[in-house]
């Protein structure tokens, strides 16, 4: 005898009903989560795209801001450069002339500098060579001397003038070597006179107390 299974009662069945709403609420519950998740995550992105092309476009017209203030500064720059270029050119050249015109100046005045002496002695050349033409027909030895005292004294005073002075009175005064120059030696007279200056051969001449020529003297020993 086969027996058969018995379908169970509407009563006897586990409550399916009540746990059905349940078990869907919770699968509905995070299909609206993940679709407010995913708008919330779409309007942040949209945010981020604006503020991220917003600094973008700030950031470009910063940039060209820059970049023009440099070239501005950078062609005040080489109008700078330029103008100091041409003045150093300007002075180069004037230095340039003042150190030729200077040059000049200094060699004129090496070649010149008796000029003003020699003018001044002509006159003497003058009474010379009249002198010489009047000692031709004049037989008075007396006058030709005395013309030769005017001359020389002439002479004397222009060359006083320009501050040259003969040394005089060096006989019989020690022998100095910043003033004399000994072509001899002779025997002193007396013994005070050694190591002084018995003769004067020629006289020495100071140029404003310089010593321009030593004087020419006979030492005793």
């Amino acid at each position: 005898m086969i027996f058969k299974k018995r379908p169970k009662t509407m009563s006897e069945r586990p409550n399916v009903s009540a746990e059905a709403p349940e078990s869907a609420k919770a699968t509905a519950r995070p299909l609206a989560a993940e679709g407010q998740d995913e708008q919330v995550k779409d309007e942040l992105t949209a945010a981020s795209e604006a503020a991220a092309e917003h600094v973008s476009s700030d950031a470009e017209a910063g940039g060209r801001k820059d970049v023009a203030e440099l070239a501005g500064e950078l062609e005040a720059a080489r109008a700078d450069v330029a103008d100091l270029k041409d003045k150093w050119l300007r002075l180069n050249a004037e230095f340039d002339n003042f150190r030729k015109r200077t040059a000049k100046e200094k060699l004129e005045m090496l070649q010149f500098a008796g000029e003003n002496t020699v003018k001044n002695i002509l006159p003497v050349l003058d009474d010379m060579e009249r002198a010489i033409a009047n000692n031709a027909q004049v037989e008075d030895v007396a006058v030709m001397r005395e013309g030769f005292h005017l001359v020389y004294n002439k002479l004397m005073h222009i060359l006083g003038s320009q501050g040259v002075r003969p040394m005089a009175g060096e006989k019989g005064q020690p022998f100095d070597t910043d003033r004399h120059e000994a072509i001899t030696k002779a025997p002193a007279p007396t013994n005070d006179l050694k190591g002084k200056v018995l003769d004067v051969v020629e006289n020495g001449y100071t140029l404003h107390d310089k010593v321009i020529r030593y004087a020419k003297v006979v030492v005793g020993e």
